[in-house]
């Protein structure tokens, strides 16, 4: 009988909180369909270009698998190349054929060469179809994908527990009473925001700059850029996870309701950081990145780190980085005035 009373006691906890009970549904469903879109979604056809390739032998070749553009010369190539227009192009010099690789992801690399190989196994003896000069613009043929990953990782694990410790530090001021105090205090609204991320950005600092140290020098992560760089990618990125952190434990009134934001926030940003190909998820889902921090985040460390692109490449990035974080920081002035106005 004090089993059954515990046990009923408990499951009428959970009917009460309606909120987690639909946690319990609404978010597996939604991480599923999501896995869903990105694994069912189209299938990647590499972007190949060729240049003074004969026509005669571009008649004979079978790229069916691919995407194709014909260039004049490899000056017009290599800006498509940069620009990430191609993922390759295939360039004949003294009728020996030469492929250059953008080089930066080596799923797309192996998926150049197979096509290539496959469109060229008519043409070529039996056990030569491999004989091709490789060239890389990023990379190399001993990249690894951890070196490709591995930027998106960085941001993404920074990302995941600044907003956690931030949500779940925050939501403590409010229920310990430390909130209320300072509100009735002549301190502004404003102030009190500007104070607690202040704060917390002084830990989220050093996190940052311990994560983005080990990450290189320790585990040997793939560097082609500034470390100074990636050192501020990861400082705006926790300061967005920081300021949305502290946003949305506004609208939790206990621990375990800040944890309820994780699959709902945090998670499905992992589907549009890169870590999956955007090219292959479908067309009326892709438009969620833009929206996400960390989509941002990502692109200027892979930027970086595995491109060796400067400034000029990432600016845009975290300038959006830094005007959603202040945007963050206006919704958390505008969310305090629930608890009092003053």
């Amino acid at each position: 009988m004090r089993v059954r009373a515990l046990t009923i006691r408990i499951l009428r906890q959970f009917f009460r909180d309606k909120r987690t009970m639909a946690m319990m549904i609404v978010a597996p469903i939604l991480i599923l369909t999501m896995l869903n879109l990105v694994f069912n979604g189209k299938d990647y056809h590499p972007k190949i270009g060729l240049v003074k390739v004969p026509e005669l032998i571009i008649n004979q070749l079978d790229f069916k698998d691919a995407k194709i553009t014909k260039y004049e010369n490899s000056k017009l190539a290599n800006e498509d190349l940069k620009d990430r227009k191609l993922d390759g192009y295939l360039l004949f010099d003294k009728q020996v054929p030469g492929i250059t690789l953008e080089g930066s992801d080596p799923s797309k690399n192996k998926a150049v060469m197979t096509a290539v190989q496959k469109a060229f196994k008519p043409l070529m003896q039996k056990g030569n179809q491999g004989d091709f000069k490789v060239h890389y613009l990023h990379g190399s043929d001993s990249m690894t994908q951890f070196d490709y990953f591995g930027p998106v990782l960085l941001g993404y694990f920074a990302f995941f527990f600044v907003f956690l410790i931030a949500g779940v530090s925050f939501l403590r001021e409010r229920t310990s009473g430390t909130l209320e105090r300072l509100l009735s205090s002549p301190l502004r609204r404003w102030e009190i925001v500007a104070g607690y991320v202040l704060g917390f950005g002084v830990f989220t600092m050093i996190q940052a700059a311990i994560i983005t140290w080990y990450s290189i020098y320790v585990l040997d992560m793939m560097m082609k850029g500034s470390f100074l760089l990636v050192l501020l990618i990861n400082l705006l990125l926790s300061l967005s996870a920081l300021t949305l952190g502290i946003l949305l434990s506004a609208f939790a009134n206990n621990e375990m309701q800040m944890i309820q934001f994780i699959p709902l926030v945090i998670v499905p940003q992992i589907f549009f950081s890169g870590l999956f190909d955007l090219d292959t998820i479908s067309d009326w889902l892709s438009w969620i990145g833009p929206l996400t921090p960390l989509y941002y985040g990502a692109n200027a460390l892979r930027e970086v780190m595995v491109r060796g692109y400067g400034w000029s490449h990432i600016y845009i990035d975290l300038l959006v980085l830094l005007a959603l974080s202040v945007l963050f920081m206006v919704l958390n002035v505008a969310a305090l005035k629930k608890y009092r106005n003053i």
